[in-house]
């Protein structure tokens, strides 16, 4: 008889589950209810007093390597679960003003939000031949072709960052600084032509600023093909530095880049010895 009767209400009690999870998130039997709400893991406060040795690099992104896609994907909102890639949600948080942006590296000098957007999606205009007048002279139309942010357009980022060992416990450690999304610039030149000028940061956001880690906690990347559930946060991506980076610069009196006096298979020689430099700092520590 109880058994008959734990049949009889399952489909009752079901339905009124079903009812509360469909209120909270219509057909989604498995809402995540910490979407979102993610807050930042704590970064240990260190005083300048106690770094023993320090050092700077810069770093480049390229969205071109395998492993580096996930920043790049996805590109269609509508079929990737709510994600959405690193530099469309970075332009949607300077777009609402939430996180401050630079036009530098060390971060010294701020930029306008409001304005930079107004800048950066100013409409262009172009003449667009649209015939012939009755004496056979070519008629034109100035036509308005408005300008948006296209994430696509992003292939790599600058990345700026500190490794440094402390006196405390003689651990090597870093901080990312700051980041660039990295486009190619083309520079008009008339009759619908173009010049290559190269590849240049957009903008600098700073990288341990609180309002840019409640982003990139709040925010996954979609990163695990095969499980869409567990997928880490941007803030856990670059906690962990999982990614492929390749050194362009380290700090020197100078100011050179690597490409300022090597190139080809030179360069990323060059940009290998440098990281395995900073690697070994530790290890010379506890020797001494």
């Amino acid at each position: 008889m109880k058994r008959c009767l734990f049949i009889a209400l399952f489909p009752l009690l079901s339905s009124v589950a079903f009812a509360q999870e469909g209120v909270r998130n219509a057909g989604d039997f498995h809402a995540n209810q910490t979407l979102g709400h993610q807050r930042p893991m704590p970064m240990p406060f260190l005083r300048y007093e106690d770094i023993v040795w320090s050092t700077d690099l810069w770093k480049t992104i390229d969205l071109g390597e395998l492993f580096n896609q996930f920043f790049y994907f996805p590109d269609d909102e509508e079929h990737s679960y709510g994600k959405k890639n690193f530099a469309l949600m970075i332009w949607e948080a300077i777009v609402a003003g939430e996180i401050p942006i630079y036009d530098d590296e060390f971060l010294s000098v701020p930029l306008d939000n409001e304005a930079f957007v107004r800048r950066y999606t100013k409409a262009d205009t172009m003449l667009l031949e649209i015939g012939y007048d009755e004496d056979d002279n070519e008629l034109y139309e100035t036509v308005i072709l408005p300008r948006y942010f296209d994430p696509s357009e992003v292939k790599q980022y600058q990345l700026f960052e500190t490794w440094f060992v402390g006196r405390q416990d003689a651990r090597q450690d870093s901080r990312r600084i700051s980041l660039a999304p990295v486009k190619d610039i083309y520079r008009d030149i008339g009759r619908g032509q173009e010049v290559y000028m190269g590849r240049h940061p957009i903008f600098w956001i700073p990288m341990q600023h609180p309002a840019v880690r409640a982003l990139m906690a709040r925010h996954t990347a979609y990163v695990d093909h095969g499980n869409v559930v567990r997928q880490p946060s941007w803030d856990w991506i670059f906690l962990n530095q999982h990614y492929n980076a390749f050194v362009t610069r380290e700090s020197n009196r100078h100011h050179r880049a690597i490409s300022d006096y090597l190139t080809g298979n030179d360069a990323l020689i060059e940009a290998s010895l440098i990281e395995e430099k900073v690697f070994e700092i530790e290890d010379a520590m506890w020797e001494h």
